[in-house]
């Protein structure tokens, strides 16, 4: 290893310079446990942005997930369509509430769930599904249309896991929108962070409000802790909710560097015929959370350990849900597009801070190991 090369890490936080000034406040104000004027705050940006009417801050995508299924009544022997190319968080809020993942696996024109393979699932699956869980993968849009029309016309909720895709848009709509809830994370290495938290958002003020009795330990309305039901402790700091507001004052500046670190990489890469990136579909933007790729015939495993030897962080592309031994006897349906994008593909350094000089040195590494 070069040792005076620093370390480029594959998505670090990258502060606005406004988070001090809002965690100070939610000091001055005293608000330090969960909830706050900040926690409202930070709903009201998320609203503001994806044009949804009722949002709730939570301590995690996972815990929105969760949530969306509570409310939903989704239960033992139910059966959750989700997409198989994705990350654990989305699959296990599933396995909390005791129903049946059935996986459904990607097409090539998105890396997304495959909407042939849903309508195929649908009629295959021993009962109907009562939902769909579907991946907007590394901030790029799967493809809603079709999605949205099979869902409506089989009368399945559509939940989008829209984690890494904040600002992310299809047909102009935010993604996270389409669906009966959206869910968003603010994890430490998405496009924003909270370091930890998750975002609910729905159309329906009723369902939003029961996820919120949820999300406070289910008590009812009474001057001392009555319980009817069972709830979980699901709320967001007021604290993490200040880096939030301060966060969303940058998204656009955020998603146009993500976008131009994605350029920046194909045009270094332009002449190696046997690199393909992810492709995205032509209604739709998103917002390049990470750059991701492929190769014809290189082990990309050889391509990260030679990054790594110099300091830089990359990732294998997810494995998909199907192929992990917790899921070796579930119901899925695969056609062999995520398994081939796990064994060719790598996640590559999208740092919003990183410079063209940066992304150069990724490359004439990467080209190096190639040659």
């Amino acid at each position: 290893m070069t040792m005076q090369n620093s370390r480029l890490f594959l998505s670090p936080p990258d502060m606005s310079g406004r988070e001090q000034t809002y965690i100070a406040e939610a000091f001055e104000s005293n608000y330090i446990a969960p909830l706050g004027p900040m926690v409202e705050r930070f709903e009201q940006s998320i609203m503001n942005l994806t044009h949804t009417p009722n949002a709730l801050a939570l301590s995690s995508a996972t815990a929105a997930l969760h949530l969306a299924l509570r409310v939903l009544g989704i239960g033992a022997e139910d059966i959750v369509l989700a997409s198989s190319f994705t990350f654990i968080g989305s699959i296990a809020p599933i396995l909390y509430q005791n129903a049946t993942p059935y996986f459904i696996d990607s097409d090539t024109k998105s890396w997304n769930l495959d909407p042939t393979l849903l309508e195929e699932a649908i009629r295959k699956a021993p009962k109907k599904p009562k939902a769909l869980i579907v991946t907007h993968l590394y901030g790029q849009c799967a493809d809603l249309k079709r999605i949205c029309e099979i869902c409506t016309a089989h009368d399945i909720y559509l939940i989008e896991d829209a984690a890494e895709s904040l600002g992310a848009t299809f047909e102009r709509q935010q993604s996270g929108t389409f669906g009966i809830f959206g869910v968003y994370s603010f994890n430490g290495n998405k496009i924003l962070t909270t370091s930890g938290g998750g975002m609910l958002v729905s159309p329906h003020k009723e369902l939003i409000d029961k996820a919120r009795f949820y999300s406070t330990q289910a008590r009812d309305d009474a001057p001392y802790y009555e319980h009817t039901e069972f709830g979980y402790n699901y709320r967001l700091s007021n604290i993490l909710a200040a880096i939030g507001v301060a966060q969303m004052e940058v998204l656009s500046e955020r998603i146009a560097k993500k976008q131009m670190i994605f350029e920046w990489y194909r045009e270094e890469l332009k002449n190696i015929n046997e690199i393909s990136f992810m492709p995205s579909l032509p209604n739709a933007q998103g917002n390049r959370w990470l750059t991701t790729l492929t190769f014809d015939h290189t082990d990309p495993e050889k391509i990260r350990l030679a990054l790594e030897e110099e300091n830089i962080e990359s990732r294998p592309l997810w494995k998909p849900m199907h192929l992990q031994p917790l899921f070796q006897e579930a119901f899925r349906i695969e056609n062999g597009t995520s398994q081939s994008l796990f064994e060719k593909g790598l996640c590559l350094p999208s740092g919003t801070k990183m410079s063209r000089a940066d992304v150069a040195r990724v490359c004439n590494l990467l080209k190096k190991s190639l040659a």
